[in-house]
């Protein structure tokens, strides 16, 4: 399973010589049983890799990791169950071999200065780190949800007191044996809640799900801190002791889904409107690309088909959207970058950047597909500080948040 640290070091890899070659393999059911269409195409993609890469003169470094690549693809026959990401680069001595679930747009080869990490993102976007958590009176159940895949974590369980003869006697050993047991609970809830603060804080779970029956809500609530409440997606009712993996899983992708399409209408909203009042959100890629420079942006909107050309500085590593010939920053000589999108993920990764991709959306539409919420905007902040009070407060730096934003890449 890819973690969080392992995409930070492929966002930061670059080579020069444009040799990082990053390959996806998604299966499909074959159509014989000679299962030879998955082989064919992949053999189809190195070749045609290949070809632009003698093109250029740059093809040797290359050549060794498709032709592992090409040997490797003969274990994938037949396989239905996980797609693969492989991200090479022998000039450097780097090979990284991951397994996915089986939910990529198709079987692709790249070869670039950085990994294409698109792909990537938009699934771990759709499959951040989560948590569920099934809790009654006594019993609790934690579960991780990453990639598709549930597993049970930690099991807790706080015994019922037992009640005698003693607490039946006219009524008042009863009550106390009621006034007991709640106050069991509470504590068993207080438990709970303590462990999901820890576990949030520790960064084991981005945000969280409850499944609980609908009287226990309640109670279980007012045990809760507020952090941990900012982070709950949703709840469902389920019973502890009868709830399957399935079933759990099933409600937890639900709800997840849901709060994802929620975030995602709410951040465009937000950013369309606070750019049409010149505050805390800009449109238009230039705007968009000089905000991220500037560290400004808090979360990324593009369009689920975003595509353009833009520029590169080889110096500096400046991105424009003009295509100028030299950086206006620095003066180097710049490059052309295919597809900017592409280009800013490294960008957006190593900055725990929010981000979505906008689908269906005629208002996103028509300010060119790109947008973001800024979490400060620099030109705003025109009055004038004291030296010593801004040396003792100083601004917020470019530190804003991922998929959680690895914890939050995601489909909107």
């Amino acid at each position: 399973m890819i973690t969080r640290e392992q995409v930070r070091e492929l966002a930061q890899f670059e080579d020069q010589r444009a040799c990082a070659l990053s390959f996806y393999f998604q299966p499909t059911p074959p159509r014989n049983k000679a299962h030879k269409e998955e082989a064919i195409l992949i053999k189809d993609l190195a070749r045609e890799a290949l070809r632009r890469l003698e093109t250029n003169g740059k093809c040797e470094s290359a050549r060794a990791d498709l032709d592992r690549i090409l040997r490797l693809s003969q274990d994938f026959r037949g396989n239905g169950v996980h797609a693969k990401a492989i991200f090479a680069c022998s000039a450097q001595g780097f090979w990284r071999e991951y397994d996915l679930p089986a939910l990529l747009a198709g079987t692709q080869l790249f070869v670039d200065r950085h990994f294409h990490l698109k792909p990537l993102a938009r699934l771990l976007g759709a499959f951040p780190s989560l948590g569920v958590v099934l809790v009654d009176r006594h019993r609790a159940r934690v579960f991780d949800l990453r990639l598709g895949r549930l597993t049970e974590r930690e099991g807790f369980f706080h015994p019922v007191p037992r009640t005698g003869r003693a607490d039946r006697f006219a009524g008042y050993g009863g009550a106390h044996a009621q006034r007991r047991v709640a106050d069991e609970a509470r504590h068993h809830y207080k438990f709970v809640a303590d462990f999901l603060k820890d576990a949030l804080d520790k960064g084991i779970f981005e945000k969280w799900m409850l499944g609980c029956p609908d009287t226990h809500w309640p109670q279980i609530e007012a045990q809760l801190h507020s952090y941990v409440l900012q982070k709950l997606l949703g709840r469902f009712s389920s019973e502890v002791a009868h709830a399957s993996t399935e079933e759990i899983r099933s409600q937890a992708e639900r709800i997840f889904a849901d709060a994802q399409n929620r975030r995602c209408q709410e951040a465009v909203r937000e950013a369309l409107n606070h750019s049409r009042g010149n505050a805390r959100g800009v449109t238009g890629l230039r705007r968009v690309l000089r905000s991220l420079e500037l560290g400004e942006v808090q979360t990324l909107l593009l369009g689920d088909n975003y595509s353009t050309q833009a520029v590169e500085c080889a110096g500096c590593g400046h991105l424009d959207a003009h295509l100028v010939h030299f950086c206006p920053v620095c003066g180097r000589e710049t490059r052309s970058v295919v597809d900017v999108a592409e280009a800013i993920l490294p960008w957006v990764i190593r900055h725990d950047i929010e981000l979505f991709y906008v689908k269906d959306d005629p208002e996103f539409d028509k300010v060119g597909n790109v947008a973001a919420l800024l979490r400060f905007r620099s030109e705003a902040d025109t009055t004038p500080r004291p030296v010593a009070a801004a040396s003792a407060n100083p601004p917020p730096g470019p530190q804003t948040r991922l998929v959680g934003r690895y914890r939050g890449l995601a489909s909107g």
